[in-house]
């Protein structure tokens, strides 16, 4: 079980990368610009889990 939610997590992770903070839009890059656009997505998707609230009374999902 706690395999799965680990799994669940990681590909919920990805979809916010690919989706909401644009890892999807690397089209005709450079390898160099490439890494960079992925550098930039990670380091905002390390920002957003940061600053968004774990409790989940906060979030209003109790």
């Amino acid at each position: 079980m706690r395999l799965a939610k680990i799994r669940w997590r990681i590909e919920r992770d990805y979809r916010e990368l690919e989706t909401g903070l644009g890892l999807d839009h690397f089209e005709g890059r450079s390898w160099l610009g490439w890494h960079r656009h992925a550098t930039l997505v990670t380091a905002a998707h390390l920002f957003l889990t940061t600053v968004r609230p774990t409790d989940p009374k906060v979030t209003g999902q109790a």
